[in-house]
């Protein structure tokens, strides 16, 4: 059965059903700014792999937890084969990572009423206050606008003289800002 045809069908498709819904709604609620976060965060994933070989950056219970965490925000069931696929891993990898997620508390696993042979996977609502306090803290830090560097030219007498940053400012605070996401 396809997507369309279960839609027409009547059947919901990739939304909670009603256990699953109740569940979701006492788990603590995902800010609106944490989301933007996220959304972001996992898009810059995506995109420097444009650039650099995905090979590069093995962090797939990173992916796992920003997928669940936007999904939780938007409302969606996520099917563990979805979250295997989101993580950019191999099936074996990602549910091995689901366990010790899953070990560590952060997210849980729920069986699907109505498909016996389908599971879903989810934040748990420990996994959404650390990843909330994670995303606000971002957003904060992204939102912040830097404070602008005093500089002082060299006099021709000077041009190897050190350069004179205003108080409190470290001459690389600009590209830790630059590294935060």
């Amino acid at each position: 059965m396809t997507v369309r045809s279960m839609a027409a069908a009547g059947e919901t498709v990739g939304r909670r059903d009603g256990a699953r819904a109740d569940k979701a709604a006492s788990r603590p609620a995902i800010p609106q700014a944490g989301l933007v976060a996220a959304r972001n965060a996992y898009a810059g994933r995506r995109r420097r792999e444009r650039f650099l070989a995905a090979d590069l950056f093995g962090e797939p219970t990173w992916d796992i937890l920003l997928d669940l965490y936007i999904a939780a925000g938007e409302g969606r069931s996520v099917p563990t084969t979805s979250a295997c696929i989101g993580a950019h891993v191999p099936p074996t990898t990602a549910l091995r990572w689901l366990r010790v997620l899953e070990a560590r508390g952060l997210v849980e696993r729920e069986d699907d009423g109505a498909d016996g042979r389908r599971t879903f996977v989810c934040l748990t609502s420990q996994g959404i206050e650390a990843m909330n306090g994670l995303m606000l803290q971002w957003h904060a830090a992204i939102n912040v606008a830097p404070r602008p560097a005093q500089v002082i030219l060299a006099s021709e007498d000077t041009l190897a003289g050190p350069a004179i940053h205003a108080p409190g400012h470290h001459p690389c605070a600009d590209d830790l800002l630059a590294l935060r996401l």
